[in-house]
């Protein structure tokens, strides 16, 4: 009996710690299976790293600082307007705060003075003194008062007119200006017919100003002229024609003539060797 208590004994042992190994892979496995899916933390956690990534890969046509570049040149147009406004001569200081730049770092305020010193519409002049110097704008024509204008008509070798257009460049008041020297009879002014401002200048010289007599202009004005039309036909039935007509060449009309038909030749008679046999039809050829 000992031996059967012996083996019953081991088979008891060896179910036991067979069911207890069975035990452990379920509780292993069950772990394992529930740690498949990450917990939501380190989902959006994930996902936020993956956006970043694709944000930063993102490129654009067109990048959202475009630099100082285009922010120091519309400074210059603004700086150019106010200087073209004032007339006068305006320091950097006081041009810097204008624009309101006076906070703003020295390079930058350096690069706005380098560009208005090389800009064709700008004149600088530097103070002997060690002074600030100062900027003016450059019209087309040095001309900001009567006496000027006049003596810039009086001094041109040529009788050639003044645009008012670009007088007003550098002289905002050049019109009124004008309306009173007109008034005075220096100026001779052309005007638009639709606003009557003044169009082109020329100097007046008044020596060659002439009193005509009542007498003489009534007579000049009971003249007749002839009628445009009328003028035209006497001038060409003289032989005269306009410089824009064309001399154009009369064509010859040529005479038709009617061709008269030939007799038709006889041809070549042939089978000659047939003249007993053929009859001849020649007499009722027309």
């Amino acid at each position: 009996m000992s031996y059967l208590d012996n083996q019953l004994s081991a088979f008891k042992s060896s179910v036991s710690s067979s069911s207890a190994k069975i035990a452990n892979k379920r509780t292993v496995m069950v772990p394992a299976s529930r740690t498949a899916t990450p917990p939501p933390s380190s989902q959006g956690a994930r996902a936020d790293v993956k956006r970043k990534r694709m944000e930063q890969n993102i490129v654009y046509s067109q990048p959202a600082d475009t630099g100082t570049g285009k922010n120091v040149m519309t400074q210059i147009t603004y700086a150019i307007e106010y200087l073209k406004s004032k007339g006068t001569p305006q320091t950097l200081t006081e041009l810097l705060s204008y624009l309101s730049l006076q906070h703003r770092e020295n390079d930058y305020k350096r690069t706005i003075a380098t560009i208005l010193m090389n800009h064709d519409k700008v004149e600088y002049e530097r103070k002997t003194d060690g002074g600030e110097g100062t900027f003016r704008f450059r019209p087309v024509h040095n001309i900001r008062s009567k006496n000027a204008l006049m003596g810039h008509l009086q001094s041109q070798p040529t009788a050639q007119g003044l645009s008012v257009r670009e007088l007003r460049d550098g002289w905002p008041d050049a019109e009124a200006a004008i309306d009173e020297l007109e008034a005075e009879g220096k100026l001779l002014v052309t005007r638009n017919k639709k606003d009557n401002h003044a169009k082109m200048v020329w100097a007046n010289d008044p020596s060659l100003s002439y009193t005509i007599d009542d007498e003489f202009q009534s007579i000049w004005q009971r003249i007749k002229l002839p009628e445009p039309k009328a003028l035209a036909d006497e001038l060409e039935k003289a032989g005269l024609m306009p410089a824009n007509k064309s001399r154009g060449v009369k064509k010859v009309i040529k005479q038709e003539v009617k061709k008269t038909k030939k007799p038709r030749k006889g041809g070549k008679t042939t089978n000659t060797h047939m003249a007993g046999v053929l009859r001849d039809y020649s007499h009722l050829k027309k």
